[in-house]
């Protein structure tokens, strides 16, 4: 018996359900290693062929989802004959609605969202998909270490050709700034702190704002989308919420408050990819 590794194979972005915290954007790294008899080539699983098995199943049933723990109490899961529907309390009488195409959403069998739960549910869907020759498959799922500052953003991009235009997906960014050409700790402090655990939404996209609540609705080619939480976790934004407009909106707000200095905003999109903005 042998045992293949890889490590960061891929990440997966997503926003998910939380008990105290309500909806929360993040991004996981994905290792993974195999265990079994060689084969013929005297190997246990050609790596191009893990990657890709692995990519093609994380991106399909988990990535850029709302990934929900629909054996929590606090969810209220309904299907109907084009979409879905989720209700989720949280906090102190805080409460998420969500309506999307089902494609939208992974279906978790737990109670919480973890790394473990997560890995284990990726864990299932692999074995029935490997050779016969592998005779153990673990998961492992972590967030990037980060020394600085960062925060957790779900968003929805109406106008992507992709799967970012699902209303409800996000990511675990860091963010650093320059300030007249060094890092200023404190401003990248203050935006994490701004935008912990928020939904960055565009102003367009705000259909009404009632009771405290703001509902964001949009229509794409993968079908009908709304989204309604507590306005205080939101933040608005005149543009679609793309990495790149994030950080120049940064950097342009930097420039209104501090006019004297100039800025180079570092926005991350999750781990290891991200925009600059300049002011």
């Amino acid at each position: 018996m042998s045992t293949l590794f890889v490590k960061g194979l891929t990440v997966v972005d997503f926003s998910y359900l939380h008990a105290n915290r309500g909806l929360l954007g993040e991004s996981w790294s994905l290792d993974i290693s195999l265990t079994g008899d060689l084969d013929k080539q005297g190997m246990v699983l050609d790596f191009s062929d893990v990657k890709r098995q692995v990519k093609q199943l994380v991106d399909l049933e988990f990535d850029h989802k709302l990934i929900v723990p629909v054996e929590s109490s606090a969810v209220v899961f309904t299907q109907h004959q084009e979409s879905c529907s989720v209700l989720f309390d949280y906090g102190d009488q805080a409460r998420i609605e969500h309506d999307s195409p089902a494609s939208a959403l992974c279906l978790l069998p737990a109670a919480t969202v973890t790394p473990e739960t997560v890995a284990a549910a990726i864990t299932d869907s692999l074995l029935q998909k490997m050779p016969s020759n592998i005779s153990q498959l673990e998961i492992r799922l972590s967030p990037e270490h980060i020394e600085g500052s960062y925060y957790h953003y779900s968003h929805g991009l109406k106008h992507h050709t992709g799967n970012c235009q699902r209303i409800a997906h996000g990511h675990r960014s860091r963010i650093e700034i320059r300030r007249n050409g060094t890092r200023d700790f404190q401003l990248e402090s203050d935006w994490a702190a701004l935008w912990r655990d928020i939904y960055i939404g565009c102003r367009e996209d705000l259909a009404s704002e009632e009771n405290h609540q703001y509902l964001y609705r949009y229509q794409t080619p993968q079908g009908d989308f709304e989204l309604k939480l507590p306005a205080t976790c939101c933040y608005l934004v005149d543009s679609d919420s793309t990495v790149e407009n994030l950080a120049q909106h940064i950097a342009v707000i930097l420039k209104q408050n501090h006019p004297g200095s100039s800025f180079e905003v570092y926005a991350y999109e999750g781990i290891g990819k991200g925009a600059v903005g300049k002011s």
